[in-house]
């Protein structure tokens, strides 16, 4: 029979993962932490994509049906608008899918996270708050 303590110096030559604590105190292993910063990275770029594209949209609309003289047609570069808001969009749920599977969120976090890119300005608060409650769980500097 070996000593343990002579067996953790065979193996000293291996790499051992280096664990941060969560928040909970569950040891985290760096490889996690990795895929979900780099997914928590994804979806802040798409989240603030996503916001400004809507607060464009909105300005758009609100031209378009408030402010723009009646029989006016509107500038052909009001079309992309939409278009650009909702591949946006797309990218941004995209991004939750991932960092939602990374992080294990809730159905409820899920559809909350997904109504920051209907509602104007959401996406800011929303995209503040998800970053602050991951970087929290997975110790992410």
């Amino acid at each position: 029979m070996t000593d343990p303590n002579q067996a953790g110096d065979q193996r000293s030559d291996q790499v051992q993962p280096n664990t941060a604590p969560a928040t909970d105190g569950r040891a985290i292993h760096p490889n996690r932490q990795k895929r979900v910063k780099t997914a928590l990275t994804a979806f802040s770029i798409t989240a603030y994509i996503t916001g400004v594209m809507l607060l464009v949209l909105v300005a758009e609309m609100v031209y378009k049906y408030l402010i723009m003289p009646e029989g006016q047609e509107a500038p052909g570069w009001f079309f992309f608008v939409a278009q650009v808001h909702g591949f946006a969009y797309m990218a941004f749920l995209i991004a939750i899918v991932n960092l939602g599977t990374k992080a294990r969120w809730t159905p409820g976090k899920w559809i909350i996270t997904a109504l920051g890119g209907v509602v104007p300005l959401l996406s800011f608060f929303v995209e503040r708050k998800r970053r602050e409650e991951v970087e929290a769980a997975f110790a992410l500097d």
